[in-house]
């Protein structure tokens, strides 16, 4: 009867109620968002550069700084933000036996929202270097694990960025866009980088 348009005066009356209560809702996160805007302002700069970093833009840009600030500083080195922020595997180990490998429960706000920028990127053609790198680990490790690496890789894309003051450059990251060499040509790599020199010899019959 409601579709054929036969409302009774109850119903008018609690639709008016709800998209009252829904409009209220609508004005509240607008003057929210009006006012962490105005609170971030003297950090617009640094917002901007961080809003380069793909799967990543405006208030979650402003949630990252939130949570991380913009003095890189106080962080020795991008590998102690990501252990900071959750995002590193633990090393558990007893014995010589490796137990877990899993991320620490550090970074409770910060950890959810870079792995809800990265679900996001990984979904985009538009960035082959993530995205590529994401299906390499998948492939091996599974989605959970690859997602984590993704979001680890674009919090040490922020850590950079912020250190430098640059924007992101996709082309840093070109090597996750090849497709992987022989196992036996990387470990003759490898080995050569560490100093080793390398001759090809014939079997002696």
């Amino acid at each position: 009867m409601a579709v054929d348009g036969n409302i009774s005066h109850e119903q008018t009356e609690k639709s008016k109620i709800i998209r009252s209560h829904m409009d209220s809702l609508a004005l509240c996160k607008t003057n929210l968002e009006s006012a962490i805007l105005t609170l971030a302002e003297p950090l617009l700069p640094q917002i901007n550069l961080v809003s380069t970093v793909p799967g990543i833009k405006d208030f979650s840009a402003i949630a990252v700084i939130a949570e991380i600030g913009v003095d890189m500083e106080v962080f020795p080195t991008a590998k102690h933000l990501c252990s900071w922020a959750g995002l590193a595997p633990q090393c558990n180990e007893s014995g010589g036996k490796k137990k877990s490998s899993r991320v620490s429960k550090a970074g409770a706000y910060i950890k959810p929202l870079l792995v809800q920028c990265a679900n996001a990127v990984v979904k985009s053609s538009k960035h082959p270097e993530i995205r590529n790198r994401y299906l390499a680990i998948k492939k091996r490790r599974g989605h959970k694990k690859a997602i984590i690496a993704i979001a680890r890789m674009l919090l040490t894309a922020i850590f950079h960025i912020l250190k430098k003051k640059e924007p992101y450059n996709p082309e840093l990251y070109h090597q996750s866009d090849v497709s992987p060499v022989d196992p036996v040509e990387q470990a003759v790599k490898l080995l050569e980088r560490r100093g080793f020199v390398i001759s090809q010899t014939t079997d002696i019959q």
